[in-house]
């Protein structure tokens, strides 16, 4: 299953020098999550940049950040890179931990594993599981994605087995090569902007319906009772003389 493409409607846009008088716009938070030299660093610096940076995974959990414009409103794309490292354990209970902070934070996900690794596709659930516990309400998006689709010779899952599992957790599934093309990775992070835009909208709506009062439903009660009065009041009226 592939997003829509959506090149239209999402572009780059260079930070502003001062910010002073700028209304800063929204946020949109993104986490990616996988296990290590999956390739997540070099999936969101080509995204960001259009360039490849070889399979080189820095573990130091940085956090990037772009304006972008998203179906033509301008927002602050925030996409936090995880180290390898930070994988879910059946001890992992407590809600300070780094996985749990970086989840709880982030709206929307990117689970990547490489169809290299079948360690790495083991780690995908787990994975979405913790997120749906901290998310509770099903409403973070979360994409999966194959990442170096182009190692077909080295292929150690296959590509059903990805779309079995992101059918199994009601997820998008995208097969990428970040190598060699940018397009398919793109794809993958403007459809969680999207999603999660959408969800901004949907906050937007609720608030404002919750401060807008709601008018009154008319009393039937003191409707009739207003009725009874004014038939009362027209019968106990003395009649009009009647001209000779």
């Amino acid at each position: 299953v592939r997003p829509p493409t959506m090149s239209g409607h999402f572009l780059l846009a260079p930070i502003p020098e001062s910010s002073s008088d700028y209304l800063l716009p929204k946020d949109i938070k993104l986490a990616v999550l996988g296990a290590g030299r999956v390739g997540k660093s070099a999936m969101i610096v080509r995204f960001l940049t259009k360039r490849f940076i070889g399979d080189y995974e820095p573990n130091t959990g940085k956090l990037y950040s772009r304006l972008v414009y998203v179906e033509g409103d301008q927002v602050s794309l925030q996409i936090q890179d995880t180290p390898g490292g930070i994988q879910v354990q059946d001890s992992l209970t407590q809600p300070g931990d780094p996985l749990s902070k970086c989840v709880q934070w982030a709206e929307g996900f990117l689970l990547v594993y490489s169809i290299t690794d079948y360690d790495s596709y083991l780690a995908i659930r787990p994975l979405h599981q913790h997120i749906r516990k901290v998310h509770p309400d099903s409403r973070a998006p979360v994409v999966i994605v194959g990442n170096k689709g182009d190692l077909l010779h080295a292929r150690q899952v296959q590509t059903r087995e990805g779309v079995q599992l992101a059918n199994e957790l009601g997820s998008l599934f995208l097969e990428v090569s970040t190598s060699e093309n940018y397009e398919d990775v793109c794809d993958a992070f403007r459809h969680l902007c999207r999603e999660v835009s959408k969800l901004h909208s949907l906050g937007s709506e609720r608030r404002r319906a919750s401060v807008v009062p709601r008018p009154r439903s008319p009393n039937m009660q003191d409707l009739k009772r207003r009725f009874k009065q004014a038939l009362s009041s027209k019968a106990k009226a003395p009649s009009a003389p009647t001209l000779g």
